[in-house]
């Protein structure tokens, strides 16, 4: 009988803890919402446009596409995702072509910007994101490179 008593306590526990994790996960997505919308690039190569586009699908997943343009066609496009696994979140690249999806753990967090790693990935390793006004700032780096993207709000 304390054999029970003991695993339900343990459960409960686990379940309490879960729930704390679920809601801090929560309060995280939202300090991500700017990031709903349109964002079209400023500083994209001579002839190329691009942009990036974000949406709201649950209270624990932002969905997004970033697509490059040449000609008006698009020539590069990686789906995006943030989404929960585990107690950590996740920022998910998954780019056309590819068999497998890249993860990046999120690893800072603030009202204006967020940073996410995967030190194990070729390029990038660290993917950087940072809301100016009307403006935001994306960095991808790793291995002594670094690309500047430079986006507007649509």
């Amino acid at each position: 009988m304390e054999t029970k008593k003991l695993l339900f306590f343990i459960s409960m526990m686990l379940f309490a803890f879960a729930c704390g994790a679920q809601e801090s996960n929560k309060q995280k997505f939202k300090k991500l919402e700017w990031l709903v919308g349109t964002w079209t690039r400023t500083n994209a190569a001579k002839e190329k446009s691009g942009y990036e586009t974000w949406s709201k699908v649950s209270e624990l997943k932002l969905s997004g596409k970033g697509v490059t343009l040449q000609g008006g066609k698009a020539v590069f496009v990686e789906n995006l995702e943030f989404v929960v696994m585990g107690a950590d979140i996740f920022y998910r690249v998954l780019v056309t072509g590819e068999k497998n999806a890249v993860y990046f753990k999120l690893t800072a967090l603030d009202k204006d910007g967020f940073t996410c790693e995967n030190p194990t990935h070729d390029f990038p390793k660290k993917i950087s994101y940072r809301r100016k006004g009307n403006g935001l700032n994306a960095i991808i780096e790793g291995g002594g490179q670094q690309v500047d993207y430079v986006f507007v709000r649509k």
